[in-house]
């Protein structure tokens, strides 16, 4: 007599999760947690700069005319790495490539950075998952408020993005939270850097 088909399914489950253990995990305390956004040109009124640089991706250090934004949202996409311009574009820089006009806000390795998902972090391999298991407190040494923790723990974050060299360092991470949502938007609470928060990463394999 045959086995039932759902009895098949889930003896092959069994056999596929003892042969496949779930990754091994590690809560490693201390870390510092910064977060990062993109800017909205729309709320930033500022005088108008020029900026040069290239019109799209696929130069470096370019020298064309980009057009002219408010002071404080170039200094934001400079700070931050992205801003949303009132055409629909995205005025990008990094310290290696300057700034350019593009499609979407970029990671390190040219991906669409993912707001809630994308983050930095010096010593993690491209594409480890990680999540915030504490809050730890915040820089100025008072208690994390219970919601913006709870945005921060809820995701689960995968490191796409790498620090501008000298910002990073051991037991740092940078979590990406898409377009900034008002004006004043680094004043927000969760616009925050935490200390002695516990992240959840991989395991470190056998030596």
């Amino acid at each position: 007599m045959s086995r039932p088909a759902s009895l098949i399914g889930v003896t092959l489950l069994a056999l596929l999760a003892s042969a496949c253990p779930a990754a091994a995990a590690l809560d490693s305390p201390g870390w510092t947690v910064t977060v990062y956004y993109t800017a909205v040109e729309s709320l930033h009124h500022e005088p108008p700069t020029p900026v040069r640089g290239c019109p799209n991706l696929s130069c470096d250090n370019g020298n064309d005319d980009l057009g002219s934004y408010p002071a404080d949202f170039v200094q934001a996409v400079v700070d931050e790495g992205a801003g949303r311009t009132t055409a629909g574009q995205y005025l990008n820089w990094s310290d290696d490539t300057g700034f350019w006009l593009d499609t979407a806000p970029r990671d390190a390795n040219g991906r669409p950075l993912a707001p809630f998902r994308s983050a930095a972090a010096d010593g993690l391999a491209d594409g480890t998952w990680v999540t915030l298991v504490d809050c730890g407190l915040q820089d100025d040494g008072t208690e994390v408020p219970a919601e913006v923790c709870q945005q921060l723990r809820a995701p689960t974050w995968q490191i796409r993005d790498a620090f501008t060299p000298g910002l990073g360092g051991d037991k740092h991470i940078d979590l990406y939270l898409g377009e900034e949502t008002g004006p004043d938007f680094i004043d927000s609470p969760l616009y925050t850097t935490l200390v002695g928060a516990v992240v959840r990463v991989p395991a470190p394999g056998p030596s």
